[in-house]
């Protein structure tokens, strides 16, 4: 524990960043946000003291900066170990590690991800659009038009925590729990300053608008590639349904062909699951880069 008491919850908020420096931008996030509600809930609660008295009391409850970056530090330890997907076992062989992706979930919550994200990114879209338009459109009605705005502005930032919490369970990628803290200024044109000019503001905005354009790469590759896996494992009922695939009319493959076609299909489906797993993993990060502050 420091010796020193902070004199200020700013200063107290610096320290804590400083003690976790290097650890995930997602918990430093999460952990601002709790000590800067709790130090200024105190501060609330005791209005006649100053904020050096107030931080002087709760040292002993709440703790020093580097004690509750350590607290951090080890729940968060423990809470990603008890949510990690089972790792699959590893194999030696490169038939076993080809194969071996079979039996890792992530794979699998990846896939689903990728096929969700046409529907989230066509939401997402849709609301920034015309969200903005509406905010522009109205902005000459003041009374309407700039309550409006900020309402507008404070629900994509709200979309984003619940973007996070996608991305988090099927991508395994830390995201924030909680936003940013609006600080302890009860004045409204703050909030608003604060927020204007806040980076991830307008990171966010563009991640919503990119998510259209990857949800249709991603469904588009996906199902593309499952149609053709499976049409190849599928082959042999070509020959009791007259043809899986029509081109000019039903084609039927040939028997001496089938378990070729079979083996091509399995090995594609299989290089999808890498893939996917893959691609699951640049757009969680992508993900990250772009809804959390990452100077913190």
């Amino acid at each position: 524990m420091t010796d020193s008491v902070p004199r200020s919850i700013q200063e107290y908020l610096d320290r804590l960043r400083a003690e976790l420096a290097g650890a995930d931008p997602a918990l430093i996030q999460d952990a601002l946000y709790d000590a800067e509600e709790y130090l200024r809930g105190e501060l609330h609660d005791h209005p006649q003291r100053t904020e050096e008295q107030v931080l002087a009391a709760i040292a002993t409850s709440y703790g020093a900066p580097d004690e509750v970056a350590e607290a951090y530090r080890t729940t968060e330890a423990k809470v990603q170990t008890a949510l990690r997907t089972p790792r699959p076992k590893k194999r030696s062989s490169v038939p076993g590690r080809f194969f071996g992706v079979l039996a890792d979930p992530r794979a699998y919550t990846s896939l689903f991800y990728l096929l969700l994200s046409l529907a989230t990114g066509i939401f997402y879209f849709t609301w920034v659009v015309a969200g903005t338009a509406l905010s522009f459109g109205l902005i000459p009605l003041m009374l309407i038009g700039i309550p409006f705005a900020l309402l507008f502005l404070g629900s994509v930032r709200m979309l984003s925590l619940v973007e996070g919490r996608i991305v988090e369970a099927l991508l395994g990628v830390r995201m924030p729990r909680r936003p940013p803290h609006p600080g302890g200024s009860t004045s409204l044109f703050v909030h608003i300053k604060n927020m204007l000019v806040d980076p991830r503001t307008w990171s966010t905005f563009l991640y919503m608008l990119l998510q259209l354009w990857l949800g249709m790469l991603y469904f588009t590759l996906v199902v593309a590639w499952l149609v053709v896996s499976l049409t190849l494992i599928l082959s042999p009922l070509s020959h009791i349904w007259g043809g899986l695939v029509y081109f000019n009319g039903p084609v039927v493959i040939s028997w001496f062909f089938t378990p070729v076609c079979i083996f091509i299909g399995i090995v594609l489906l299989v290089s999808l699951m890498h893939a996917v797993r893959g691609i699951g993993y640049i757009h969680g990060h992508i993900a990250k880069g772009l809804l959390v502050r990452l100077g913190d």
